[in-house]
This record gives structure tokens, sequence and C-alpha cells, in this order.
């Protein structure tokens, strides 16, 4: 299999410090080498690579830019650039990556007790153990703040009950992140996968995000006890701030899905040819169209960038996040459905990765928070007025 030869033309990487070009290429070499081999066939078997769980850990992808408890302690910047080589292989990988870490590191860290930190992040930061993160439920997607689950107090145990869905990774969790109302408002449980009243189903049929595991979780009487609520999660709010974690992460993941597809149709449109027998790169709607791709993927990067030297800086907001995850995602879609006109025919077979990420990218631009949702996110930054409410 070729090298990757990384996406430049603005020389981007005069940009990045020598520590963030190497964590690139150790994320960039481990996709090569151990991911993508696997990842063509685990999207067509709809399994999950799990055999790339513990070397992930080792490299220190779980809660990469965690401090402490086992965690790499990278800048969001070095995160990122992980996250964009993981999903230069499958969206499903960044995904499994993105939701232990931003969704269940992250909380843990930010709203756990000492004891939560000490007893589940170096375990998950290995991979020794995988988490889940339980918000959506069937009824309630771009509104979770109607959610259903409840938590009652009985001593000194939580009762759940309710249901959450689309779940990824929740059939092989060994701890759930599951977010429920009490009577004080919405709070965070850890739930472990014995737990009596606790069960989980996968989600089957997908054309989309086949390489993961989806899920729905259900809570019937299911008794926790008092030591697994997130003492410090206090609302909706620290609920939502998990998936801007994430959908950071996207911002930058997306863009390895773009530039996989921008790479395989450039160098496609320059050995094929036709009607004269001039490569396809020397027609001029083939050069239109890959002239967008990356005016954009350039773009894109610098977005990512920004908002994470933003992030660094404790200046990234939750609207700024949106913009990286709207923009990008729909660019990286773009990308990746010119690339499939650019090869023709050849665009939907699995012989190449563009139809596989064009599938992922509509469940990216649907998942922690639709496009819709985020440029009502950003419309209500812009006026003070949230029309979504």
């Amino acid at each position: 299999m070729p090298r990757f030869p990384g996406v430049d033309y603005l020389h981007f990487d005069s940009l990045l410090s020598e520590e963030e070009l190497l964590v690139r290429q150790t994320a960039r070499q481990f996709a090569d080498d151990q991911a993508i081999p696997l990842m063509r066939d685990a999207f067509n078997n709809a399994v999950f690579p799990k055999c790339l769980i513990r070397q992930m850990g080792e490299l220190g992808f779980f809660g990469a830019n965690l401090e402490g408890y086992g965690c790499a302690g990278l800048n969001n910047v070095e995160y990122g650039l992980i996250m964009q080589e993981l999903e230069r292989a499958d969206s499903g990988l960044r995904s499994f990556v993105s939701v232990q870490g931003a969704l269940v590191m992250y909380p843990i860290h930010r709203y756990g007790s000492e004891e939560q930190k000490q007893h589940w992040l170096p375990r998950l930061q290995t991979g020794e153990v995988i988490g889940c993160f339980g918000l959506t439920e069937p009824g309630f997607g771009s509104n979770p703040s109607a959610m259903r689950t409840t938590a009652e107090r009985d001593g000194d145990s939580w009762i759940l009950n309710g249901e959450k869905t689309w779940i990824t990774s929740g059939s092989v969790a060994d701890v759930a992140l599951v977010w429920a109302r009490t009577p004080e408002g919405i709070g965070g449980f850890l739930v472990e996968r014995e737990t009596p009243g606790y069960g989980t189903s996968d989600i089957h049929g997908k054309l989309s995000m086949r390489a993961s595991v989806t899920s729905s979780l259900h809570l019937a009487n299911c008794r926790v006890p008092a030591s697994s609520q997130l003492p410090l999660a206090k609302g909706l709010k620290s609920a939502l701030s998990c998936l801007s974690q994430a959908r950071f992460g996207i911002g930058w993941g997306v863009l390895g899905a773009a530039m996989d597809c921008y790479e395989t149709a450039r160098s496609y449109s320059l050995t094929r040819k036709q009607f004269d027998e001039k490569p396809l790169a020397g027609h001029q709607l083939v050069q239109e169209k890959l002239a967008w791709m990356i005016t954009e993927i350039s773009k894109g990067q610098l977005l990512a960038m920004h908002v994470g030297r933003l992030k660094d800086a404790g200046k990234a907001e939750a609207a700024h996040i949106s913009m990286l995850k709207k923009n990008n995602v729909a660019m990286a879609l773009e990308c990746a459905r010119l690339s499939r006109d650019l090869l023709g025919a050849n665009g939907i077979m699995d012989e190449y990765p563009i139809m596989r990420h064009m599938c992922n990218l509509e469940t990216v631009k649907t998942y922690e928070g639709t496009d819709h949702i985020h440029t009502l996110v950003i419309g209500e930054r812009v006026t003070g007025i949230p029309a979504y409410r």
C-alpha cells in the first residue's frame, strides 16, 4: 500500500511544532500500517476491529488531551491531528476513540470524584476498559432536555429507568455514562455492564458507520450505588460540554476523510486516461473539482487549527466548535461526492475508500448535533436569539 503523502497546499505544516508533527506522524503510521488494511473488511462485515484497541491505548490515543491518570496530556491540536489520521482510516475508528476519550474519560476527569478518576481513567486510557455515553433517547435526538430516563433516590442507591439509543460502543462497553433526570435536575451515572436491570441490544441494518458498534441501552429498575453519580455534573450543561469535546474531534477527524478522498481522486485522475489518451487530470472539469477540494480542505485545516489554538488558550466557545463541525463535515462530504464522480463507476467499488467515507460522513453530519442544529447555534451566537426554542 502506498504511503499517504499528506495534503498541504498552504504550507500548513509550517504552523505545527516539532512535537505536533511527531504526534501526527505516529498516528499516520498507525493508520497506514495497522488500521487501513483492516477497514474495508471491517466495514463490509459490519464488525469493529477490536484488535486495534489495546494498540491505540499503548500509543496514548484515548483521552490524549487529558492530564494525569496515565493520559498523554497532549495539546488540542495534537489531539485533533490524531483524530484526523484515525478518520482517514475510517469514521468508525475515530468515533470509537472520540467516545472513549471525549464522552467517557473527559466527563469523569471533569466532573468525577477522585475515587472515580483513580478507578476508571487509567484503565480507560489503556483500553483495558471500554466506555459508552448514554444521552440520546428514542424520542429525543436534538432535544436532550426532554429526556425521559429517570433516576430516583432509594437510600444509598439510585434506581434508573429509561432507554438510550444510537449509542456508540454500547454493547461492548464495560461502563456506560448514563444521563438521567433526578429530582434535583439532570445528572450523570456510571453504570457497569453486569448491573442487574441494565441491558443492551445492537442496531443492525446500517448502511453507514458499519465498522462501528451502535446500540441501545435499556434500564429497568437498574440499581446503582450513590457513589456512581458524577458529583460535579450539574444539569444538562454538563452533558453538553462533553459533546463539545467530541464535536471538536469530529471537526478535525473529517479532514482526514476529505484528504483520503481527495488524494485518491487526484492520484487516479493522473493515471487514468480517456479519449485522446490524455490523463483525466488534464481536463478542465476534472481540475475544477480538484481545485475546489484542495481549496476547501485548506480552509478547513486553518479553521481547525485556529479553534484548536483557541481551545488551548481556554477561549474556544461551543459556537466556535459548532462552526468547525458544521463547515468541515459538509466540506468532507462534498469532497467524497466529487471524488466518487471523478472515479466514475470505480468510485463505488470497495477497492477504493471513497464510497465508504461518503456513507460514513452522512452519519457524521447528523450525530453530535445535526448540521441544522449547529446552524442555529451559530445563528444564536451572532444574533442573540435562540431560534430553536
